[in-house]
Formats: structure tokens, C-alpha cells, sequence
């Protein structure tokens, strides 16, 4: 056994001296008794760490639930005593539950603006064939998003911050979700479009019909290599989402995440068809949020496998790019 104690960094929640616990034992053991001493509070508030005695500013390093206290603190497993700290990360929500509500926004937003065309100072729109395939796109690909969630994703952590849901929703809820259907589906006539801001705020591109269903096939090209990416790397998981295991196949023969690049292409291509500023804005916005994930998941995937995975010589999303 080892003498563990655990110093809290949370005014109101507890510490913990203990010598019950084997120093292989996973660390889930050690954050069940933090819980037990503090009448029961969930075990997915609470966030154990070790000081990173080589980093030059004071910092923590979070210890993984999953395996044993020494290999997550990086300690000899003969060590005799252990100083960790633990944070109570305040409520929280299931992330499938947060994809769930984030993606919903949309659904509900853009039939709306669709539909109930009084919204535009009470007249009439015809919407044209440009509006008619940017609605079906929308929907299509968050009901896509919403099937993937339930069906599909498997999630490494099951909850994050209850804030979380406000924050994260936000980009759905405003910028595809309100930005996105005001602009977009209003009035295309003259009487409506009479001033200059209002013909560049509310512009939509009117291309031929020909070309219209060319982008459109081509963002369901784009949609369905997403789900097929996002169904490699589902396959490779536990159903408890754990672990990490190199994937293979398909376009991960060029990039580590994929599913980042057609995503992104796939807002490209709505945003070539619409020509609407709303949907440039969000394309910058969520592919630049996207390119940043993948980069710093390529680095991860880098230190975590090593040579295996240099060799592959991969970038983290847009091929022979970054």
C-alpha cells in the first residue's frame, strides 16, 4: 500500500489522506473515495491531478480514470507516498446530450425563416431553386449530425461543464442556425432588395440549374465520405469509447482527421452555391475551429504512437498542406 493524500483545490470539498489503496489500483478507486468524503458528490466532477515538476510555472496534469495511479501520476510503482490535488469541476452534462441540443438548433431555426415568410416585412416568398437546395442541405446535414450522435459516436469522457451547452450551442444556435436562415431565405425581389445593403446583406447567388445540382451532388459526395470517416474510427473503438487505435483505410491515407476536411468541404461548397456572406463567415469560423482540432489531435496522435505514426506520414487535415 502507499500513503496517498490528496489536497483540495475547491473551497467547500474535501481532501483525502488514504493508505487503503494499491498504487496499481486505477485511479477511477482513488476518485470513488474523494466521492465517499464528500457525501457522494458525482465522480464526474471531480478532476485529480499531480504537479508537473518539470514544467517552469506551477501546473497540473489531469490523472486518467482509467488505468493505475502510478502510471498516471508517471511514478515508480514502488513509490511510498503520493501528494495529488483534486477539483470539483462544479455540474455536469452527458456530451451526447450537448451534440444532441447543439445540433437541434439548426432543425428548429431554418423552418422557421423557410416557412413563415411574414418574418420578411409581411410579404411573399418564392423561394428560388438556390434556397430551396441550401434549406435541404441544412437540414439534411443536421439530421446526419443528430442520427451520428445516437448512433454512431462513441465519446472518450462522458460529461463535460454544464456551461458548456450554452457556449458550444451558441455557434449552432446563431451562426448555422439564425445567420445562416435570415440571410439566406429572404425575399430575392426587387421591392425588397431595394437598397444596396440589403442587395449585398441578403444576396444569393442565381446560377443555372445545371450547376446548382452539380454543387449540390457534390456536397453529398462530401457529406457521405464524413459518415464514412466518422464510421472508421467508431468501428475502432470499444463501446465505452476508450483507447486510441491508429485508423486506416480511405482518406485517412493522407490526413489524420479526415472527417474535419470533408465537413469543411462540404460548407465550402454551400457557401460557393449560396453566395451569401452568412455562410462564408460560418465556413471561416467552423473550419478554422475544425483545422485547429485536427492539428492539435495530429500532435497528440504523434506523441502517443510515435514512430508508427510518423512514418505515415500524414498531416493533421488538408492533404500534402497542413
Amino acid at each position: 500500500m502507499v500513503k496517498i493524500e490528496v489536497i483540495s483545490r475547491t473551497k467547500g470539498l474535501k481532501g483525502l489522506s488514504t493508505d487503503e489503496l494499491a498504487i496499481g489500483e486505477p485511479t477511477s478507486e482513488l476518485i470513488k473515495l474523494i466521492s465517499e468524503a464528500n457525501r457522494n458528490i458525482s465522480i464526474d466532477r471531480l478532476r485529480v491531478t499531480i504537479k508537473d515538476v518539470g514544467s517552469r510555472k506551477v501546473s497540473q496534469i489531469p490523472l486518467d480514470p482509467k488505468i493505475s495511479i502510478a502510471e498516471s501520476a508517471g511514478i515508480p510503482d514502488d513509490a511510498q507516498e503520493i501528494t495529488l490535488y483534486v477539483k470539483d469541476l462544479g455540474p455536469q452534462i452527458a456530451w451526447r446530450t450537448v451534440f444532441l441540443v447543439e445540433y437541434l438548433g439548426p432543425l428548429l431555426i431554418h423552418p422557421v425563416f423557410y416557412h413563415l415568410t411574414s418574418i420578411y416585412s409581411g410579404l411573399d416568398v418564392a423561394h428560388t431553386q438556390t434556397q430551396q437546395l441550401a434549406y435541404v442541405i441544412v437540414l439534411l446535414h443536421f439530421l446526419k449530425r443528430e442520427l451520428e450522435t445516437v448512433y454512431v459516436h462513441k465519446f472518450s469522457s462522458s460529461t463535460m461543464p454544464l456551461f458548456n451547452i450554452f457556449k458550444n450551442s451558441s455557434h449552432y444556435w446563431i451562426l448555422s442556425g439564425f445567420n445562416l436562415a435570415y440571410f439566406i431565405y429572404a425575399p430575392q425581389n426587387p421591392s425588397f432588395k431595394s437598397s444596396w445593403l440589403t442587395k449585398t446583406l441578403f444576396h444569393v447567388n442565381d446560377l443555372p440549374s445545371y450547376l446548382n445540382y452539380t454543387l449540390f451532388f457534390a456536397w453529398l459526395a462530401a457529406e457521405i465520405a464524413n459518415f464514412k470517416c466518422h464510421l472508421i474510427t467508431s468501428n475502432l473503438r470499444k463501446s465505452d469509447g476508450e483507447g486510441y487505435v491508429i485508423p486506416y483505410g480511405f482518406f485517412f491515407k493522407y490526413v489524420s482527421f479526415p472527417n474535419y476536411f470533408f465537413e469543411t468541404l462540404a460548407w465550402f461548397i454551400f457557401a460557393v452555391l449560396t453566395g451569401n456572406w452568412t455562410a462564408y463567415v460560418f465556413l471561416v469560423v467552423a473550419g478554422g475551429q475544425m483545422l485547429i482540432w485536427a492539428i492539435q489531435k495530429h500532435k497528440k496522435y504523434l506523441k502517443l504512437f510515435g514512430d508508427d505514426y510518423k512514418k505515415l506520414k500524414r498531416t493533421s487535415m488538408i492533404p500534402y498542406v497542413i
